[in-house]
C-alpha cells in the first residue's frame, strides 16, 4: 500500500526521483500513465494488470467505456528505474500533467499520483475547504472514521 506525500524536482532530461519507500513496493519497471484531476498514475506491475483486466472487461459498444480506457492506456508507459533510483517521465506525460521541475509524489493506497506541486497545492487549498462534506457523504456510505 502507499501512502504519503514527498516532494521532489524534475531534471531538465524529464527524470525524477522515486522515493525508496515506493520503489520498494514498486520494483525496478512500473507503469505510469494519465490520471485524473491533472496528475500522473502510477501502478506496480500487479495492480496494472488487475486495472487492465478490468478495462477489458468493459463493453467497448458504449462510448464513455471506450475513452475511458482510452485515456489510461493510450498515454500508459513502462518506466525503469535507473541506478540512481530516478525514472524517465515520458514528454508527452510531462505535458499532460505540466510538470516541468517541482513536483509531488502522494501515495493512494494502491497506486501512486504525481502532482505539479502548484496544482497539488491548489488542488489541497480546495479539498480542505470542502473535505467536512465530503466526510458526510462518505458516512453515508459506511466509510465513517
Amino acid at each position: 500500500m502507499f501512502m504519503s506525500e514527498y516532494n521532489h524536482m524534475v531534471d531538465a532530461k524529464g527524470r525524477l526521483i522515486i522515493p525508496s519507500k515506493y520503489r520498494e513496493v514498486l520494483g525496478d519497471k512500473f507503469v505510469v500513465t494519465k490520471g485524473l484531476d491533472g496528475c500522473l498514475f502510477v501502478y506496480d506491475n500487479a495492480e496494472w494488470t488487475a486495472f487492465e483486466e478490468k478495462l477489458r472487461a468493459l463493453p467497448i459498444s458504449k462510448k464513455d467505456n471506450r475513452m475511458f480506457a482510452r485515456h489510461f492506456l493510450a498515454g500508459a508507459a513502462e518506466v525503469e528505474v535507473d541506478k540512481q533510483g530516478r525514472i524517465l517521465i515520458p514528454g508527452n506525460l510531462r505535458e499532460f500533467a505540466d510538470i516541468t521541475k517541482d513536483v509531488t509524489l502522494v501515495g493512494v493506497a494502491g497506486h501512486i499520483e504525481i502532482w505539479n506541486r502548484q496544482r497539488w497545492e491548489a488542488m489541497q487549498e480546495e479539498e480542505d475547504e470542502s473535505m467536512e462534506d465530503i466526510a458526510e457523504r462518505m458516512d453515508d456510505l459506511g466509510l465513517s472514521l
